[in-house]
């Protein structure tokens, strides 16, 4: 079980990182009002709204039609968020809203969609659930609408609780990331994809009982978003409790505590220290972790390819290429797409150019 601690700083980092996020708890635990206080503290703009209560034209706005063409009107709390730039959107009490709701919903939430406008990206969408045995009328969230929410458990604490009672509660905190924070997600990426290529039976799971579709599993779009959430835990400074939390929470417990452990069993050298000397580094052995680790540098130098990055990046291919092409292959795709302008290609190219050749990078 997930603390209060965790789920509050995992809850942060999710809205700093501007992916949708999902509280589960026990009704009259503080969901609602965790959420509103985190809104106040960032002076943000908090837009609540109970999907159980609205009609599936809430979400996808009401038709009418003007001069004779048919437009789809946002509702009032829409237009709000969308003339203040930014802001949360709270969906409370989303385990109670009926199927068809759901439905309506899974545009708004992957892409801040409502009738015909488009919410700024600055607005985040959080959203809170009673379990379905424990709420007024309650469903089981459908599994596409489940997939587009970083899923977290929300616990009281006794002592959490007791010292708020009487001392008040400290407003959550969302970290400020550093400017430059998305580099990163190309590592974690990296890593994913290593993953994934050594458990491809992970890389889509749906579950088959519809309490577990309900919640975090693995598929492309979550583990695009773990990656993204473990960036950002990283930049942030986070936790381990938290980062773990956020993994889990987009991809479920099992295949996202297996994604960490088989990380911490790589023991991968920094891709900038890499590419600072693309001579003095061990290759290893393994065919997961070179994977890995020549995904993460061809990351590296795409997210700020200069041409000595460039070229440093295929030194280090080149040592690969020599032996397994076909490992370096994704990473070779990779640096042909990023060639900065005047960069010469270097020798190590020709290791990879029948496969540069047939996908029409060289």
């Amino acid at each position: 079980m997930t603390s209060q601690n965790t789920a509050v700083e995992a809850l942060g980092i999710a809205v700093a990182a501007h992916v949708p996020v999902l509280l589960w708890g026990a009704p009259g635990t503080g969901k609602s009002s965790v959420i509103r206080a985190m809104a106040d503290a960032m002076g943000w703009p908090c837009e609540t709204v109970i999907a159980a209560i609205r009609e599936p034209s809430d979400f996808s706005g009401l038709p009418v039609v003007v001069a004779g063409v048919v437009h789809f009107a946002p509702p009032r709390w829409a237009e709000r968020l969308s003339a203040s730039g930014r802001g949360l959107l709270f969906l409370d009490e989303i385990s109670t809203a009926p199927p068809a709701v759901q439905a309506a919903l899974l545009r708004v939430v992957l892409e801040r969609v409502v009738g015909d406008i488009e919410l700024p990206p600055d607005v985040v969408v959080v959203a809170a659930a009673n379990p379905p045995e424990q709420s007024a009328d309650g469903w089981d969230l459908s599994a596409p609408l489940a997939n587009r929410f970083c899923h977290l458990e929300w616990a009281v604490e006794p002592a959490v609780f007791a010292q708020g009672l009487v001392g008040g509660w400290e407003p959550p905190d969302v970290p400020d990331l550093p400017e430059e924070w998305e580099a990163g997600i190309g590592r974690t990426r990296s890593l994913v994809s290593a993953f994934v290529t050594v458990r491809p039976g992970l890389t889509c799971q749906v579950p088959t009982d519809a309490a577990h579709a309900g919640r975090g599993w693995p598929s492309p779009r979550t583990w695009d978003m773990a990656a993204r959430l473990w960036a950002a835990a990283q930049a942030s400074g986070a936790s381990t409790e938290a980062e773990t939390a956020l993994i889990t929470g987009c991809v479920g417990e099992g295949p996202g505590i297996e994604l960490l452990m088989w990380e911490m069993d790589m023991d991968l050298p920094d891709p900038e220290e890499v590419l600072a000397d693309p001579d003095g580094f061990e290759l290893p052995e393994r065919g997961d972790r070179t994977y890995a680790l020549l995904s993460a540098v061809a990351s590296a130098v795409a997210a700020r390819s200069t041409p000595e990055r460039w070229l440093a990046g295929w030194r280090v291919l080149g040592r690969a290429g020599e032996k397994t092409p076909d490992v370096a292959a994704v990473a070779a795709r990779v640096l042909a797409g990023c060639r900065p302008p005047g960069a010469v290609a270097p020798p190590e190219v020709k290791f990879f150019a029948p496969l540069l050749r047939d996908a029409g990078l060289l």
